[in-house]
């Protein structure tokens, strides 16, 4: 009987089965909680691995469990998203954090987004549409909407500016990606280049920009008008 984790490649070989994207939920209130993990677990690439009520709890169960993705509240009593992201940023964690929050006033989105979340979604969001999100930023995606990412451009103070010239074509071309959305395996696909390359272009765009992660590149290749159309 064929093992349900492997699939037949096109020689008729079995592979295995891409793991699932690991989650963690972080919500100060135990339904929301629940109602999240109930949905995901019916998702046969995304797997719940943990809970967490608070900022503080979510860090130290990130660092132990090891997800590939946060949903992360902002406001929670006892420790709130934003300074959540800011310590997963110091500790180096490579989670992407997906905002998922009730409070839509750039007040409240924007901090969460400098400090780091790959996007936000609204807590009534379609399930369907929160899945494709977790794959969007797990992918490297980040989900901005106009608003907020005009918000985001007019709070930015200007890291990185005048220092296109420092860029290299080739990174300017991988930046230009970024900004449309592109994820590292996309962008290697339409540059005829490995992953591996790819990815030290992006870390060299961001020590040569002065830029924290993927989501100041985005803003600043929209801001010195490298996204194109």
């Amino acid at each position: 009987m064929p093992d349900p984790t492997e699939t037949t490649g096109p020689t008729g070989t079995t592979e295995p089965s891409p793991a699932p994207i690991r989650v963690l939920v972080v919500d100060d209130h135990q339904v929301v909680r629940r109602g999240l993990r109930t949905f995901l677990e019916i998702q046969d690439d995304i797997e719940v691995v943990g809970e967490a009520a608070d900022g503080p709890t979510a860090v130290d169960r990130a660092k132990e469990l090891g997800p590939d993705v946060i949903l992360m509240d902002v406001k929670m009593p006892g420790g709130d998203g934003v300074e959540a992201l800011r310590r997963l940023r110091e500790c180096g964690h490579p989670a992407r954090v997906l905002v998922v929050t009730s409070f839509t006033e750039q007040r409240t989105v924007v901090p969460a987004l400098r400090a780091g979340a790959a996007g936000y979604v609204q807590k009534d969001i379609d399930p369907e549409a929160l899945a494709g999100a977790i794959r969007s930023v797990h992918a490297g995606h980040v989900l901005l909407e106009p608003a907020i990412a005009q918000a985001l451009l007019a709070q930015d103070s200007g890291g990185g500016a005048g220092r296109a010239g420092s860029l290299t074509e080739r990174e300017t071309e991988v930046l230009a990606l970024i900004a449309r959305g592109r994820s590292n395996r996309e962008i290697a696909r339409a540059l005829v280049l490995s992953e591996k390359t790819v990815k030290t272009h992006v870390s060299n765009i961001l020590m040569k920009l002065d830029l924290a992660d993927r989501t100041q590149a985005a803003l600043w290749a929209v801001r010195n008008g490298l996204a194109g159309d």
